[in-house]
């Protein structure tokens, strides 16, 4: 019983569509290679930071106004900075900075950043490269800590956004209390 339904014609049809899917998955994946190998690496998911500022979409007496956020950094890229002299900046709460953290971070608690910030302000130059950190990929305190330190007049502020799980998983140099 042949069907004209499911005839030679139709599985022709069938293997060109699944062939032109593969061949779009293939590309699709080639070109965002990096993209889907973070995804599933637990990295960012994020587009590239073009330029440290972005103009707002408020208009204030007819004027636009810049807002400026925290650029991200990888661990590649720390040796690099600490060597430049970065100051690096824990914000995660006090009682995790004294089991551990990064070796020569100072602490910030973005909690308590408020209570502590004009301490930090009389120690740290605004014209100091900073690098915050937290508990890794899910933690925005580094983030909303960068943009305290910003509106507060520094000017070169990162965030290393593996933080501390990335680096004592790395095997780099920790201080504080055992771990």
């Amino acid at each position: 019983m042949n069907s004209p339904l499911f005839g030679p014609s139709m599985s022709r049809i069938v293997l060109e569509a699944l062939i032109l899917c593969f061949l779009s998955a293939a590309v699709g994946l080639s070109l965002n290679f990096k993209l889907v190998f973070n995804a599933f690496s637990g990295k960012a998911v994020s587009t590239p930071v073009i330029a440290r500022t972005v103009i707002d979409s408020t208009v204030t007496n007819n004027s636009e106004t810049l807002e400026t956020f925290p650029i991200p950094v990888e661990m590649d890229e720390m040796d690099e900075l600490l060597a430049a002299g970065a100051i690096l900046i824990d914000s995660r709460n006090s009682l995790d900075f004294q089991e551990s953290h990064l070796a020569g971070a100072i602490s910030l608690p973005f909690a308590t950043q408020g209570e502590h910030l004009e301490d930090f302000k009389s120690q740290v130059s605004v014209a100091q490269t900073l690098v915050i950190y937290c508990s890794g990929y899910g933690c925005t305190d580094s983030f909303d800590l960068g943009l305290v330190l910003i509106r507060e007049g520094y000017t070169d502020v990162l965030v290393y956004e593996g933080g501390f799980p990335e680096w004592r998983d790395a095997g780099r140099p920790l201080e504080g209390g055992t771990e």
